[in-house]
């Protein structure tokens, strides 16, 4: 980031283009604070650079994947006092965007800022998004470096056709994502931002092994 805006500044235009920068944030904005109103409750949509991002219903592989890992990652947090996690229709409010990540997970601190009347939530700790057609430029693009650029320290990509998952943690050098593991079914995933939490990839996929799984967190 700081190398773009390094490269901007050693242009003679640098005033014009940040100024021009300034305007289509500020339209950003009041944009944004329309879409707030517009969603309502019961609406699928994020904002994402500037534009109304609306999504079509997903496929039941896609709902399962995200089910299955909620419950999953909820009953082990619960079970351990170490925040919260939400799925879903959790609206996070980042710096130019707003995102409903399918799973997410806030760590003891800020979990304690969320209220019962929260409508836009904080930063996550951690992030799961499940693949689908529609969704997968944004999830590896735009959310991926977005994502980082907060602080979110773990994102997973979950892809329900493959039946894998990507696990990617900040790089301290960088302040970006670097791949970590890509895991298959046959493989355990050990979560980084959250203390503990470990489980097969097959019970994000499988019922049974799901129900097992669940046994063993609470063991």
């Amino acid at each position: 980031m700081s190398e773009l805006l390094f490269q901007i500044l050693d242009t003679p235009q640098a005033p014009l283009i940040l100024q021009q920068a300034q305007a289509i944030l500020d339209r950003e904005k009041r944009t944004r604070q329309k879409f707030y109103k517009w969603r309502g409750e019961y609406k699928k949509a994020e904002f994402i650079n500037g534009e109304v991002v609306v999504h079509s219903p997903a496929l039941d592989q896609h709902n399962s994947a995200m089910l299955l890992l909620a419950t999953l990652l909820s009953v082990y947090v619960n079970d351990r006092q170490l925040g919260c996690v939400r799925a879903e229709k959790a609206l996070i409010e980042l710096t130019r965007n707003s995102y409903e990540p399918d799973v997410c997970f806030f760590g003891p601190d800020k979990a304690a800022t969320i209220t019962d009347d929260l409508l836009y939530y904080p930063t996550p700790d951690f992030i799961a998004e499940i693949l689908s057609k529609s969704t997968e430029k944004y999830d590896r693009e735009i959310k991926f470096a977005d994502y980082a650029a907060h602080g979110v320290s773990e994102y997973w990509i979950i892809d329900p056709r493959r039946r894998t998952v990507e696990q990617h943690g900040i790089d301290t050098d960088t302040g970006e994502y670097a791949l970590l593991n890509t895991l298959g079914i046959k493989d355990t995933i050990t979560s980084h931002a959250i203390a503990g939490f470990a489980i097969p990839i097959r019970a994000i996929f499988d019922v049974t092994a799901n129900t097992t799984a669940l046994r063993g967190l609470l063991s």
